[in-house]
């Protein structure tokens, strides 16, 4: 179990690095988050086909079980669901770029990845029947607290509110909270990587006529060969290997456990924004960073629960 924490851990740090090395592509280029989404994507999905091919081999193997329909054997009842994935995957790339290029790689993170844990912790009551208990409550409460805490730091630390950003990074969040909702109907359904590579490809088809309409694609060619190297290391590194550290840490560790583990990520973003970006967020920043990360582990410890000790199931998701 410890080399699962421990590959989970490494993911949470790799999908860190996505909004700092995303910072540093737009102050020194002219790239829209919309356009960076779309590469992300593009770098990755012949990554993830070839892992979705792997998959359905070891499917057809004798002996080997693979849970989940392959991509052939999928209806439309099956692939509805996981082109919703696709469609929420795509809105939040766009959202949670644009967010950081509006304001900082740290607060955007921590607003579009720490609400959604709590946001459904209680909006799983009503839509899957998962009735929360006081400490949900309390939680999401403890959550708007962070968050207009972070705001005001923000506000300080810049000098002016970052409206814009602020509102797309609760966007990313409140999308976010659909894929993951989303994601709890229809993960059982189909193999890991045949839902994460249908889900990417959706994103994709979804994200490029906007970019083709916006212009995205007019200053790519402008682009020097470290951008490109930027580009790609968010394709693969975060992207790639750090969903295949996920899935594999996730194969050995309790859900219970992995949720939590997964909430270092927006502190790594909040650190390492710090060290590379030098955006401070203050005292006021740091303690609303730890409430709303107490609240993220309140919400995934209890969510969906009554105020009682959760018990251990593995599961996966994207």
């Amino acid at each position: 179990m410890i080399r699962g924490a421990l590959l989970i851990a490494l993911a949470a740090l790799l999908w860190a690095t996505t909004g700092i090395v995303a910072k540093f592509l737009f102050t020194g280029t002219e790239l829209q988050a919309t356009t960076l989404a779309f590469l992300r994507l593009a770098v990755a999905l012949p990554f993830f086909w070839l892992l979705m091919r792997r998959e359905q081999r070891l499917g057809d193997t004798p002996g080997v079980k693979v849970p989940g329909k392959p991509l052939r054997q999928l209806d439309l009842k099956s692939f509805a669901p996981l082109a919703a994935l696709g469609f929420f995957q795509a809105i939040y790339q766009g959202s949670y770029l644009l967010a950081v290029d509006l304001t900082g790689a740290g607060i955007a993170t921590l607003i579009a990845l720490c609400l959604p844990p709590v946001l459904v912790a209680l909006l799983a009551a009503p839509l899957l029947g998962e009735k929360p208990g006081l400490l949900t409550i309390m939680a999401l409460i403890t959550a708007v607290i962070g968050t207009a805490m972070l705001v005001l730091s923000d506000m300080d630390t810049s000098g002016t509110l970052r409206l814009a950003g602020i509102l797309m990074a609760l966007l990313a969040a409140v999308v976010y909270t659909g894929f993951t909702l989303t994601s709890r109907y229809s993960s059982k359904d189909t193999p890991v990587f045949t839902t994460a590579f249908i889900c990417f490809f959706t994103a994709a088809l979804i994200l490029l006529p906007v970019v083709i309409l916006s212009g995205g694609f007019e200053g790519i060619g402008r682009l020097k060969l470290q951008h490109w190297l930027m580009v790609a290391f968010i394709g693969i590194v975060p992207t790639c290997i750090g969903y295949v550290s996920f899935f594999a840490g996730m194969k050995t560790t309790p859900a219970t456990l992995s949720s939590i583990i997964i909430t270092l990520e927006p502190l790594f973003v909040a650190l390492l924004a710090w060290i590379f970006l030098e955006e401070i967020l203050g005292p006021v920043g740091i303690a609303g960073a730890l409430i709303l990360t107490v609240a993220v582990v309140v919400a995934s410890r209890y969510g969906g629960k009554p105020d009682a000790v959760p018990k251990d199931d593995t599961q996966e998701s994207i």
